[in-house]
């Protein structure tokens, strides 16, 4: 028989779908009844699929969010302030293709961070690179790389990416050197990608957090203005899941 080769070779080819739904075939009675287009068409589809999931696990590998969330999971039971329709409206991406960005704040606990992986996490699933990033970590990291020579390249990577998560924002103010990072940052995704924002501080006091009034002034309007606004409220998730156990 030819199969051992014809399998050879597809594994040689790299088309281990295919492998996959041809070893199927001739282990089961089911495929006998179909053509050969047809048996075709589903070694075609099953090395699709293949190739997808590992795209997908690529992305999701690459973007190192911080939990492990998706929108299916969001808990709408508690009172906090999520719209429901707006929340389903956001799973599409088309915010992504319409390159806004999405600003969650709250208080401590109230489910920021895992809504912000959950819009990671679907965008993955819709074919968009993503790259999650705390807040405090990402200007250390931009300061290290200045350092030692790799500032243009993290710089590229961040500018390329169609969705960034900047997790905990806020939680210090920023430099003069750090907003003119930001302002890099956003100066290259400003109309072309999009900008994943959670933080404790109320947008109204965004320009609070940073010491360069001009260049607090060019940041906010480049986040605010074309972002949808997701504003948590009420008891800690961790306390009222306590209660619950």
């Amino acid at each position: 028989m030819l199969t051992v080769p014809t399998l050879d070779k597809l594994r040689e080819l790299r088309l281990h779908g295919m492998v996959k739904a041809f070893e199927e075939q001739l282990a089961g009675t089911e495929f006998g009844e179909l053509s050969f287009e047809e048996r075709l068409g589903v070694m075609v589809d099953r090395e699709l699929i293949e190739r997808e999931n590992r795209r997908l696990k690529s992305r999701l590998r690459a973007a190192k969010l911080r939990q492990q969330a998706c929108m299916e999971d969001i808990d709408y039971r508690h009172p906090r302030g999520l719209d429901k329709s707006l929340m389903m409206s956001l799973y599409t991406c088309q915010w992504i293709r319409e390159h806004l960005n999405i600003l969650i704040t709250g208080p401590t606990g109230v489910g920021k961070s895992f809504i912000a992986c959950a819009f990671g996490h679907r965008s993955c699933l819709s074919g968009f690179k993503v790259l999650y990033f705390r807040g405090p970590r990402l200007f250390q990291d931009i300061a290290l790389a200045r350092g030692d020579g790799r500032y243009n390249k993290v710089m590229n990577t961040i500018a390329k990416t169609h969705v960034i998560v900047i997790d905990d924002w806020g939680l210090s103010s920023l430099t003069d050197q750090e907003q003119r990072d930001f302002l890099e940052i956003l100066e290259d995704r400003h109309g072309i990608h999009s900008t994943i924002i959670s933080s404790q501080v109320p947008l109204e006091h965004w320009h609070e957090l940073m010491e360069n009034p001009t260049l607090s002034d060019a940041i906010l309007d480049r986040l605010i203005h074309n972002a949808y606004k997701i504003n948590l409220e009420g008891d800690s998730m961790r306390k009222i899941k306590s209660k619950l156990t």
